[in-house]
């Protein structure tokens, strides 16, 4: 996992090939402005989703992993608080692994908790167990789906 402000972003293009357009895109004055939905920015291997979303709360926030893709979580507005934990440490699967949507959910608890202000980002890679909107209150983030392979 990575935790850092957008401003930073230069700091972390070289770690996958993708990951300059991806902070390109998160860097454009144009981005508050698109409606909740999903963009894709390179066919099958790099696209965004926007969404306004309210925070569960903790207690209701579940570990999820994706095998396929890295996530880029990067939070416009509102603050956002997420779980973490090494996915090789979840024990018990709550939700079998979904090839289609790249996801399944543990109910393991998170071993740390990272909050994420707004003009930040958080990465997320196949090895990291976590569980967005576990805040409260409203939250804009925009989720860059990157192709790990």
């Amino acid at each position: 996992m990575i935790l850092d402000s957008l401003s930073n972003s230069m700091c972390y293009a070289e770690k996958h090939p993708l990951f300059q357009a991806a902070f390109d895109f998160l860097a454009d004055k144009e981005l508050d402005r698109l409606p909740p939905g999903k963009y894709i920015l390179n066919v099958d291997s790099l696209y965004a989703v926007v969404s306004r979303d309210e925070g569960r709360g903790r207690d209701a926030a579940r570990l999820e992993a994706h095998r396929r893709y890295i996530d880029i979580q990067f939070v416009a507005a509102g603050e956002e608080l997420i779980g973490w934990r090494d996915l090789s440490s979840c024990r018990t699967r709550a939700q079998a692994y979904d090839s289609g949507k790249d996801i399944e959910f543990f109910a393991d608890e998170p071993e740390r908790w990272v909050s994420v202000p707004p003009g930040s980002f958080a990465i997320f890679f196949p090895e990291d167990a976590h569980a967005p909107l576990a805040g409260c209150g409203p939250v804009r983030k925009v989720v860059v789906k990157v192709a790990a392979g």
